[in-house]
């Protein structure tokens, strides 16, 4: 027997039932220590160690207000278009040298 592929877009899927409803309801107020690790391998430190962030992370941008020396903004400035992210990029090493 040829079986149907059924497929769905987000506007065409069925209402839950009354009983999925309940057992979603059920699982979201379950305490985490309910939750059921077995089936997911604990990660070593090795494992850990290798993570590295994706090749297009893009952290999230702050709008803020600083004040600056009057010479430190003529600087930053006299490289042209993009002072505010060359100020971010020196902010960055520093930060990423500091640790």
């Amino acid at each position: 027997m040829k079986k149907k592929e059924v497929s769905y877009t987000p506007d065409t899927l069925p209402p839950l039932t009354d009983a999925q409803r309940a057992h979603l309801a059920e699982l979201a107020n379950a305490p985490d220590d309910q939750i059921n690790y077995d089936d997911i391998p604990e990660l070593t430190d090795a494992q850990l160690a290798e993570f590295k962030r994706p090749e297009h992370y893009r952290p999230i941008k702050k709008q803020i207000t600083a004040r600056l020396d009057a010479d430190v903004l003529a600087w930053l400035k006299a490289g042209g278009k993009g002072y505010q992210s060359r100020m971010n990029a020196i902010l960055r090493q520093a930060m990423l040298n500091a640790k």
